[in-house]
């Protein structure tokens, strides 16, 4: 557990707020997209951004001040430690996470609001529109998960695998890990048909095509594709109910071959849900964004997977974060 603050201490962390706002309005408004290139003046800039040249000038001194800008004279560029990240057209980029942080920004701004009335207060879209929005979003996933995820896969030790259905999936980070732990599997990613092509241009620009199908649907009322061996189900259940989660297990269970087993990928939370951190400030996350979502524990996981029909629940894997492992068999 943290120490408990001094007053000054409490306020430090209040101002905490000030430096990912200017970040996030950089990230919306293109500027690290202008400054990929050469260095430019910030009238360059405000004029490549369609934006004030006095408001554009502020933001780039603050980002300056924070050490993700260099200034020299007159002309900024990104520091030399956050070009290939903040590059909008490199393999390293982070800013679609950049971008969805700041749409939770917006939503956790709101908590009071939230908590008196115990829903989302829903900020609406950033400047960029919903669709850039929902974008990020699955973008975003993939800027977390593609570095551990052939690591995570690996570490599972899941034996022989014949068919995976990535419930959830359409960032396709994860089904094209599996694929690479089992040269012998296919795949089937289920997730809203809206982002499905993007599940669909990832998997093909990794030359996985031939080996995955695609299912656009409701995975909370939908029946799921039946056959798999393996359902895989990746930090999503955070974003529902148990109520919700006991019947998407439910259909699970019914997707899955005799024997077949579940993994969920998310968030364990210990009986106090006060560890780990961050989980607790996740759940934080989930009353701003969701209606019913939260962090569960290990008994929860364990009652839910059991009402739906699956036994030998087990935690495979503890993380202080999104990847512990909870598994259980059909």
């Amino acid at each position: 557990m943290k120490p408990t603050p001094d007053a000054s201490g409490l306020l430090d962390l209040m101002r905490g707020f000030q430096a990912p706002c200017v970040v996030a309005a950089a990230a919306e408004m293109g500027v690290f997209g202008a400054l990929a290139g050469a260095p430019r003046t910030a009238e360059a800039v405000a004029a490549a951004c369609e934006a004030s040249p006095r408001a554009v000038t502020i933001l780039l001194d603050a980002l300056a001040a924070l050490g993700v800008l260099e200034k020299t004279g007159g002309a900024y560029s990104v520091a030399g430690p956050l070009r290939t990240a903040l590059d909008p057209a490199g393999p390293a980029c982070v800013l679609p996470m950049i971008l969805h942080q700041a749409n939770c920004l917006r939503r956790w701004s709101r908590l009071a609001w939230t908590a008196r009335a115990d829903a989302p207060s829903d900020p609406g879209p950033s400047i960029l529109g919903p669709a850039a929005d929902l974008e990020s979003f699955i973008q975003a996933m993939n800027v977390v998960s593609g570095p551990v995820a052939d690591g995570l896969v690996a570490s599972i030790g899941a034996g022989p695998v014949a068919h995976v259905l990535d419930i959830g999936g359409a960032s396709g980070t994860w089904t094209l890990a599996w694929l690479r732990a089992h040269p012998g599997a296919r795949a089937t990613i289920v997730d809203r048909p809206d982002v499905i092509p993007m599940a669909r241009a990832r998997i093909a620009a990794a030359g996985f095509a031939e080996r995955v199908g695609f299912a656009g649907g409701d995975y909370l009322r939908d029946p799921l594709p039946a056959g798999a061996d393996l359902a895989w189900i990746s930090a999503i259940v955070h974003q529902h109910s148990r109520e919700e989660n006991r019947g998407l297990y439910r259909r699970a269970a019914a997707a899955l071959v005799p024997g077949g087993r579940v993994f969920i990928r998310d968030i364990v939370m210990d009986p106090s849900r006060t560890t780990p951190v961050a989980g607790a400030f996740f759940a934080v996350n989930m009353l701003a964004a969701t209606p019913g979502g939260g962090t569960w524990t290990l008994d929860e996981y364990r009652e839910d997977l059991e009402a739906a029909g699956f036994a030998d629940v087990r935690l495979l894997r503890r993380d202080e974060g999104m990847h512990s492992i909870v598994t259980a068999r059909r």
